[in-house]
């Protein structure tokens, strides 16, 4: 569950990192401390404590920070938060998967549906839109990192259920249950990727004009900016636009 999210990734590579690294730190800090706090702290045994720390070192955090995230799990023993799943349509009707972590559903679940508002989107209840996504693993890897003929021969003989190399990057796509197996797999050949986890893949993509995507972009952003959502997913053609307009 643990990993970059989709957009801040995107926003990495737009070279925006420099403005995000603080927010980033921030979600991924929380995720290592909800996740030692919750299980061992040792990462061998706590397979969400792993998938958290290498989230971490995938966005270059520094291990003092991640060390300190860790030991505030018991500094903040009184302090409980929620996974919590949110759903909904944002502008153009693009379908909206929000995966939160809270320790206020109500501060939560209000300021997210602000925001929907805010920018004429609705939020909905449970299952009117990850129907339109699959709940996967998802290994993203620099094409300058390996050849596609050799990243797919690595994902196929892994177990992996797919691979995709587009302009930006490959993509391997696993079963939940088999994304670690699959994991361990590729880091034998690929140590450095730029994300990796379990993510909310759109089943079909939806493509906007520039000033639309624009907007679409603007409203995933600013539910980003908030502090308790860790990962905002969302059913729009982004890549092709990143592609025009780096």
């Amino acid at each position: 569950m643990a990993g970059h999210s989709h957009w801040a990734g995107i926003k990495h590579r737009k070279g925006r990192a420099d403005n995000l690294r603080s927010k980033i730190f921030s979600k991924l800090s929380k995720e290592i401390t909800v996740a030692a706090k919750l299980g061992s702290k040792d990462a061998n045994t706590n397979h969400r404590l792993r998938s958290a720390i290498q989230a971490a070192k995938e966005a270059n955090m520094p291990k003092d920070n991640i060390e300190r995230a860790i030991n505030k799990s018991e500094a903040n023993k009184n302090l409980n938060y929620n996974n919590i799943v949110y759903e909904g349509f944002g502008p153009e009707k693009i379908a909206i998967i929000i995966e939160a972590l809270t320790d206020n559903k109500n501060r939560t679940a209000s300021n997210v549906r602000t925001i929907f508002q805010k920018f004429g989107g609705n939020l909905g209840e449970s299952g009117v839109a990850s129907h339109q996504f699959n709940h996967v693993g998802i290994i993203k890897i620099d094409k300058k990192k390996i050849s596609s003929n050799d990243i797919l021969e690595l994902a196929i003989n892994g177990g992996a259920e797919d691979c995709l190399s587009n302009g930006l990057y490959h993509e391997i796509i696993t079963k939940k249950d088999k994304f670690y197996k699959v994991k361990l797999e590729v880091e034998k050949k690929v140590q450095d990727f730029i994300s990796s986890g379990i993510e909310w893949k759109p089943i079909n993509k939806i493509s906007l004009d520039e000033e639309k995507t624009k907007t679409v972009l603007n409203f995933l952003e600013t539910l980003e900016n908030n502090d308790d959502v860790q990962h905002v997913y969302a059913n729009l053609e982004i890549d092709n636009y990143l592609m025009e307009n780096n």
